[in-house]
């Protein structure tokens, strides 16, 4: 049994100062207030371990690169199909293994991978057909994060057109090869999901299959608004009523984004997962993320494209672009924040509460940096950022101490050393 002491916890209750934790066998069982200082102490302020909705790894190698002729959307998706052209296993585990590593010293303990990339040039399969998902499934436990591996279907270069060039290596063919390849997957300690890449990428008859799909289901959604607008010119609905009539949108259901919603959409959608910091970088729009959440909707959030690697920007992004676009504050409580910002369930795992019983995942905040001295503790979220992330706790294995991953050495050389070789290639 481990003994934690915390100076403030962010319990399900709200913030509590001198709180006793115990852990044994990578469960909280232990979680008491008013507690006598003893064993490890966690100064400044201790929160749940974050979750990651939406993830593709391989971004992150877009970062500070796709600015030139003023980053417009069309200058990063060249730079991205280029980037996606020289990735190959091994490559792919040494980013992903920096990436993973970045995050959990950011304070997130599980990501969910959507990913779509899957063979090699040419669309041609491995030897192992899942060798870029097992690439990502072993850099997720060489880096110590929980890994929900969104494997996503992509079989259509958009409405009624063919994969083509760099797009060759998304595809299995039809939905049954997908799954079939899916099957052979070795999940390790990940956990397998599914994923609908989006409406223009798998076509409609091929849709009613995830239906039945029994696990963690997401799907691009109402990115842009091309996309509702090619949907209407092909289908006459919306993407949402698109799934909807397909069986889709069940209650496990994430639609990643959902930044251009018709009434009627809000009303068919269980879980949104807004990727605050993505959306800004691409220029996609602003969700109405109130709007969803009075309408019953549970919303998570997501890194996305890897443009920022932090938690606490995209929480507080949840209710700083709610403030743009409804011209007032308070749009959500900080206590709606951290849940959407800890939302485990949207990856299919149980997590999100330092409460008895609960994986023993959690993150300790310094509160005497200069962004977050002075702050009371429960505001904290609005001023600190992934550098005033000092521990993470995953199933009570420390993986960060002192700011200091410990299992991957100078993270940030790996990032840089692996970026660097891509862009050369």
């Amino acid at each position: 049994m481990t003994i934690l002491w915390a100076e403030h916890a962010w319990l399900p209750d709200g913030v509590v100062s001198g709180v006793r934790i115990a852990v044994s066998d990578g469960v909280f069982t232990e979680v008491s207030t008013g507690a006598p200082r003893e064993g490890t102490v966690l100064p400044g302020l201790v929160l749940p371990g974050f979750a990651n909705g939406h993830s593709h790894a391989f971004h992150r190698a877009l970062r500070g690169r796709t600015h030139h002729d003023r980053g417009t959307f069309w200058t990063w998706r060249e730079r991205m199909y280029t980037l996606a052209e020289r990735l190959d296993p091994d490559s792919y585990y040494r980013l992903a293994r920096g990436v993973y590593a970045e995050m959990v010293l950011a304070g997130y303990t599980a990501v969910g991978e959507f990913h779509y990339l899957h063979h090699a040039p040419g669309g041609r399969p491995y030897t192992d057909p899942n060798a870029m998902g097992h690439a990502l499934i072993q850099a997720a436990e060489d880096a110590g994060i929980r890994l929900t591996l969104l494997d996503t279907c992509y079989l259509a270069g958009g409405f009624g057109r063919d994969l083509a060039g760099v797009q060759l290596r998304f595809g299995d063919g039809d939905v049954d090869r997908w799954a079939e390849r899916v099957d052979a997957l070795k999940p390790g300690s990940a956990l397998v999901g599914a994923a609908v890449h989006s409406v223009r990428a798998v076509p409609a008859d091929q849709l009613p299959f995830f239906a039945d799909w029994d696990g963690p289901l997401h799907v691009h959604l109402s990115e842009q608004r091309a996309e509702n607008d090619d949907c209407l010119a092909h289908h006459g609905c919306t993407p949402a009523e698109l799934l909807d009539r397909a069986g889709v949108l069940g209650p496990r259901t994430v639609a990643v984004h959902g930044t251009h919603l018709t009434d009627t959409d809000l009303g068919l959608l269980s879980q949104v997962c807004f990727c605050p910091t993505t959306e800004r970088d691409l220029g996609d729009g602003i969700g109405e993320a109130r709007r969803l959440a009075d309408a019953g909707v549970d919303l998570s959030l997501g890194s996305d494209s890897q443009a920022v690697v932090d938690p606490f920007e995209e929480l507080r992004a949840l209710e700083l672009h709610e403030r743009l676009a409804a011209e007032e504050r308070g749009c959500f409580g900080v206590a709606e924040l951290v849940a959407a910002a800890t939302r485990h369930s949207a990856l299919g795992r149980d997590g999100g509460r330092l409460a008895v019983g609960g994986p023993a995942d959690l993150v300790a905040v310094a509160l005497d940096s200069v962004r977050t001295a002075g702050t009371e503790p429960s505001g904290a979220v609005f001023a600190a950022s992934a550098a005033d992330v000092t521990d993470v706790l995953i199933g009570g294995r420390w993986i960060v101490r002192d700011r200091t991953h410990q299992l991957i050495d100078r993270p940030a050389a790996v990032l840089a050393e692996e970026v660097e070789a891509l862009w050369r290639s």
